[in-house]
């Protein structure tokens, strides 16, 4: 008798155990949201206009009909074209879940270097983000910003 199939089936309970760790390894909703908005500083930065608005909702409203998805996108496509940068200075970000979606807050310094495309929309906001998960990830539909007195 061959011993072969027993020792073949010995690390079967390792490799099951590794499984059930993995399936049960779930990154947090509050790190989902942290992180996305981290991307999105660092897409900022990038000047990429994919990068900012991946994680925004079809449907996104910025301050209250102010911007839109496409309009961002197209914001930072121009500042990309007249090879303007981005600096981004992100606050500690604070969520609080409202059910099954989480508001954000948090303080952004938005710096520019390049030929000015707006130089009145550069400067320190407080930032209200609203988050909802679409498909299992989540995405930004709103946001509120104002330059603090």
């Amino acid at each position: 008798m061959t011993r072969f199939p027993l020792r073949g089936l010995a690390w079967l309970p390792v490799l099951m155990s590794a499984c059930v760790l993995v399936a049960c390894r779930h990154t947090p909703d509050e790190v989902q949201v942290r992180e996305s908005i981290a991307a999105v500083a660092e897409a900022a930065q990038e000047v990429d206009a994919s990068g900012v608005v991946a994680p925004l909702s079809r449907d996104f409203d910025g301050n209250s009909g102010e911007l839109d998805r496409s309009t961002l996108g197209n914001m930072i496509r121009l500042l990309r074209l007249r090879g303007e940068t981005v600096g981004v200075t992100m606050g500690p970000v604070a969520i609080e879940p409202r059910g099954e979606r989480m508001v954000a807050t948090f303080v952004v310094t938005l710096t520019r270097r390049g030929r000015r495309l707006l130089p009145d929309r550069w400067g320190v906001y407080r930032v209200q983000t609203a988050w909802r998960k679409e498909n299992g990830t989540w995405h930004c539909y709103s946001a509120s910003w104002k330059q603090p007195l």
